[in-house]
């Protein structure tokens, strides 16, 4: 099988070539791409393409560009940070994804729908009215964060960073942020309201009152009745997660 990357980001690139040659008997790797341009040149220099494996977002734009302008006849297994809805537009064409960060397993999956879906010497036209709506569903989906708050004091207006918050508390209809000086500040959001403002990324909700970021965790213990005991930097007391919560708090601290 020949095999085509298109991936930004080094230390992806260098598990995806170990994932191909641990799944694949007899690949070969054409090459590898970090960006729209030499993307666009790998594929002009290349017409027996049997697997192109592509990130979405590479370091000149974004990969949809070159399989918009060019015409593509093989398979394409796209991987992405974005959430999996937004892929619907893929079942009808047969492209398989791989959402980031992904496993080895994961991997295996999206190459069992390739090998079930084409056979080798099977050619397919990519419908690029498809790849123009995905591309559109994603650019209208990318989000962007709070930064900064402003917060009434009797002197003025503070102005503080997100990223200088230790975690979020809910207070009635509004919040209160602790900083790196171990000051208090109410914000007038209430705790749902900061949760779709700030990046999932870096916050996480561990219980109904909490939000806490995720930098200045110092420590995390196991507590009973499957809570978490997590200590933070600059926070005296330790906060818990809910039990609800803990399954997901694991997963994002891998994630």
């Amino acid at each position: 099988m020949k095999v085509l990357i298109f991936e930004d980001e080094i230390p992806a690139y260098n598990k995806l070539v170990t994932y191909v040659n641990n799944a694949i008997t007899n690949v070969k790797i054409l090459g590898w791409a970090r960006s729209v341009k030499e993307a666009v040149v790998l594929i002009n220099n290349h017409e027996d393409i049997d697997l192109i494996i592509s990130d979405i977002e590479l370091l000149d734009g974004n990969s949809f560009e070159v399989f918009e302008n060019l015409k593509v006849e093989c398979p394409i297994i796209f991987s992405t940070a974005y959430d999996q809805y937004l892929f619907k537009a893929f079942q009808t064409n047969g492209i398989a994804y791989l959402l980031k960060p992904y496993s080895e397993s994961n991997f295996k999956e999206a190459l069992e729908k390739y090998n079930v879906l084409f056979s080798s010497n099977h050619k397919i036209n990519l419908d690029k009215n498809v790849i123009a709506e995905l591309r559109n569903i994603i650019e209208g989906e990318k989000k962007t964060y709070k930064r900064r708050f402003s917060i009434k004091k009797k002197a003025g207006i503070k102005i503080l960073n997100v990223e200088d918050i230790i975690s979020f508390e809910a207070s009635g209809d509004f919040s209160i942020a602790y900083d790196l000086e171990k000051q208090k500040h109410i914000i007038n959001y209430s705790l749902g309201d900061i949760e779709n403002k700030v990046d999932p990324a870096q916050f996480f909700r561990i219980n109904r009152s909490e939000i806490i970021n995720i930098d200045f965790i110092e420590k995390i213990e196991p507590h009973f009745k499957n809570r978490l005991a997590i200590s933070l930097k600059h926070r005296e007391a330790f906060v818990y997660t809910s039990g609800n919560k803990t399954p997901m708090f694991r997963t994002w601290l891998d994630s």
